[in-house]
């Protein structure tokens, strides 16, 4: 083969891309850290001030306590990550990852008319929808599915407690259209566990591996069983919770398989995995991986091969009501780890799920976004293109190792069914929810549009109500649940009252002196559905106090500002209660919010006070 060479240089197989460039080193970088971190006040003037490596400062830690590094190097590969098709299948379940195909569309329908569901299904599948994840009545299943070529659209069946009528009715139907049991593909969607988990029913087992049973030694391409992830992420669990329960499901239905006369590879293929992706892309990248991994570990032990074939779900929790389209982009985020990460299927949930009953347009939006990431990006033409990122595989491997410790646990205590049983399990999501709340309420975990940047102008997204028809159980958290209590509170008092609640914004100095404070704290009241009244650059403020309506004020300015004038002017003002943006204790000066303050529990007692809650 001829080598290709540019004028004057070397050959290209031969060339060193960096041999231009200075060698750098890690104590470079770590100096030029120091030094930013100097300027900003994280690090003391004086190196030996502080013992330690100037970036911990810029470590953070995961829910699960696995520690984010600002820097990944090859050093931190964790060893052999094999290759995609082949055991332990972190690289991807098959060879070519989702280059021939792209992974599969599937797109969610539920309802109690099968005729009206069907009609969506039809508008998905000519829009690009691969398989159908269907939740209606048995009884509907036959209107839902009309006109829909079972062969080419696989369904998904999610039937709760009727699973069994569910998917006789489906089975019925599969034989109406002359399709072979040798061809057929479906999932039955029995899961008597993650129903169990959403409801607090008894787990029973057996009817569910009897059909599995009596579908394996005839539907070879049909699965029946799900073990489902996502009821211990919507109740606030960490990745490593989800995936510890998630893989002890899948253990526990091996067991009541095998039970039921299947060899461990049968069994093993009457499963299919259900997680969800989030808006946290590189975590939902490692979550895939880690998972595909752990279930690996789970075949090696009992004997089988067959990979993990995972469903992937954007995130019911990370939806918000308030400011819906921010959802767009959520939901777009999570698409794109869960393709990178190697999911089978994915399932965009609408930007309004959130809301109630989707419409048209949002449905259209949620297959879109497939399309954009699939057609346009061109997302699958690499098997898996994470792979070799130091900071994914390291990831992937310290989530790998904290996943089994869960799922270790929960062996420990009996089994999965027994841990929901006993409460333990529950005990563990709830504490994890405890501090995902405590970050979300001081907004170090921010939610686009609802606490950070919220609009209290926008125009309310309405949609048809959709009841919940499982009670008991995990709760169901959505993060922005505490922030759109309170927005919903100020809603009721602008109806009953012709405004919405206010706190004045008493402005010190110039604009340029106490705009950055003014804008903080306006950000942070709105967020609780207070209007922040701000008098710009005035000489007056008690009168524009009393001018604005409020009872309430919030002095913003700087540092030298507060020392030379809060006191005296948060005594001129009259108010009921004075807030102070920034630090510091000032006569006069009931609290203060600053970056990190509860959020919620500023808002929640403003609430109080003005009137809006009681």
């Amino acid at each position: 083969m001829t080598e290709v060479a540019g004028p004057e240089s070397a050959p290209i197989s031969e060339l060193d891309l960096g041999a231009e460039f200075p060698q750098a080193t890690r104590e470079q970088w770590q100096e030029l850290v120091a030094g930013v971190l100097r300027k900003s006040g994280k690090l003391p003037e004086d190196p030996a001030g502080f013992a330690g490596a100037p970036e911990s400062k810029l470590v953070t830690r995961t829910y699960d306590g696995i520690e984010i590094q600002p820097l990944y190097t090859a050093e931190d590969l964790p060893g052999d990550i094999g290759f995609p098709g082949l055991p332990p299948y972190v690289r991807g379940a098959r060879p070519d990852g989702h280059v021939s195909t792209g992974w599969d569309v599937r797109s969610r329908f539920t309802g109690e008319d099968g005729r009206d569901v069907n009609k969506a299904i039809l508008a998905d599948l000519e829009g690009g929808v691969t398989s159908i994840w269907l939740s209606v009545p048995p009884s509907a299943l036959a209107d839902a599915l009309n006109e829909v070529y079972l062969d080419l659209a696989p369904v998904v069946l999610d039937a709760g407690a009727e699973y069994e009528a569910a998917a006789s009715e489906l089975l019925t139907l599969l034989a109406e259209r002359e399709i072979p049991a040798s061809e057929a593909t479906a999932v039955l969607g029995a899961d008597p566990i993650g129903l169990a988990a959403r409801s607090g029913s008894a787990v029973e087992l057996e009817p569910a591996a009897a059909l599995a049973a009596r579908v394996a030694a005839k539907y070879p391409k049909v699965r029946t069983i799900v073990a489902d992830g996502l009821p211990f992420h919507e109740a606030g669990g960490s990745d490593a919770q989800e995936l510890g329960a998630l893989v002890a499901a899948g253990v526990t239905y091996l067991r009541a398989l095998t039970d039921a006369g299947l060899d461990a590879e049968a069994a093993a293929g009457q499963l299919e995995f259900r997680l969800a992706a989030t808006a946290d892309q590189f975590s939902t990248i490692a979550k895939l991986r880690a998972a595909r991994r752990l279930w690996a570990r789970v075949a090696e032990v009992c004997g089988f091969s067959s990979p993990m074939r995972q469903h992937a779900v954007t995130s019911p929790s990370m939806l918000t009501r308030r400011d819906p389209w921010v959802n767009m982009l959520r939901t777009t985020v999570a698409c794109f780890g869960a393709g990178v990460g190697g999911a089978d299927a994915v399932t965009v949930l609408p930007f309004d799920a959130a809301i109630g009953k989707p419409d048209a347009f949002s449905a259209r939006i949620a297959r879109n976004t497939h399309a954009v990431l699939l057609e346009e990006s061109k997302l699958a033409g690499v098997a898996d293109p994470a792979g070799g990122s130091w900071y994914v595989e390291k990831l992937t491997d310290d989530l790998a190792h904290a996943a089994w410790a869960e799922f270790t646990a929960i062996e420990g205590e009996g089994g999965l069914v027994a841990s929901l049983a006993s409460g333990e399990l529950a005990a563990r999501l709830a504490a994890t929810w405890e501090k995902r709340s405590s970050r979300i309420a001081t907004r170090r975990d921010p939610l686009t549009g609802v606490s950070e940047f919220p609009n209290l102008a926008e125009k309310p997204v309405v949609r048809e109500p959709v009841e919940s028809t499982v009670e008991g159980g995990l709760p169901r958290h959505r993060y922005a649940e505490g922030f759109e209590a309170l927005r919903d509170a100020s809603d009721a008092y602008l109806a009953s009252h012709g405004s919405r609640p206010k706190i004045f914004l008493a402005t010190l100095g110039p604009v340029a002196a106490h705009t950055t404070r003014a804008g903080f704290a306006a950000n942070l009241f709105q967020a609780g559905g207070i209007e922040a009244v701000n008098p710009g650059a005035t000489d007056d403020l008690p009168g524009a106090f009393r001018e604005s309506g409020a009872r309430i004020a919030c002095l913003c300015g700087t540092d030298d500002a507060y020392a030379a004038q809060a006191a005296d002017v948060a005594a001129s003002l009259g108010a009921e209660y004075v807030l102070l943006a920034g630090k510091g204790d000032y006569d006069g000066v009931d609290a203060n919010v600053f970056a990190g303050c509860d959020a919620l529990e500023v808002l929640n007692g403003l609430h109080a006070k003005l009137g809006v809650t009681r």
